[in-house]
């Protein structure tokens, strides 16, 4: 699996610009590379999400401090107005989070989710401003629905 062609295989590292934050711009290249995912990796990791998103997510929500982030970009990643590429690496950071085997193994206590929340991270920073008040307010909603 290649995680949106964006992230290599899950632990592998997959390089800086120059030791900087990279950004994308509008066209969605990151640092003046073409950043376009393969679509067939997009379709997969796309699977991968729809599969165990959810049940990942009901199981560790009250554990998981980025839980809001999380939702927020599954809402963006199948919102139809967001860009492929933007979509393409939501999904490979989702898939990321619920594929169980992965660089420290979620089921350590205290450290197993860190590399899911860096993915995350990571790549919102990098599409930010495509997350959007809907899908925050979508994931707050969620959030205190999985509460009860």
């Amino acid at each position: 699996m290649t995680f949106s062609g964006l992230f290599g295989r899950k632990g592998a590292a997959s390089g800086s610009a120059s030791g900087r934050a990279a950004a994308m711009d509008e066209a969605g290249d990151i640092d003046g590379i073409d950043a376009t995912p393969d679509p067939a990796a997009v379709a997969a990791d796309e699977a991968v999400v729809r599969r165990g998103f959810w049940r990942k997510l009901r199981a560790n929500a009250a554990r998981l401090p980025f839980a809001d982030d999380l939702l927020a970009a599954y809402y963006c990643a199948f919102d139809p107005a967001t860009p492929f590429r933007v979509r393409g690496a939501l999904l490979g950071a989702l898939a990321y989070f619920v594929m169980p085997l992965d660089m420290v193994p979620d089921f350590v206590a205290g450290l197993g989710y860190t590399d899911d929340a860096a993915v995350l991270l990571g790549t919102l920073n990098l599409l930010s401003t495509h997350i959007r008040a809907r899908h925050r307010k979508a994931a707050r909603r969620t959030l205190a629905a999985l509460a009860k």
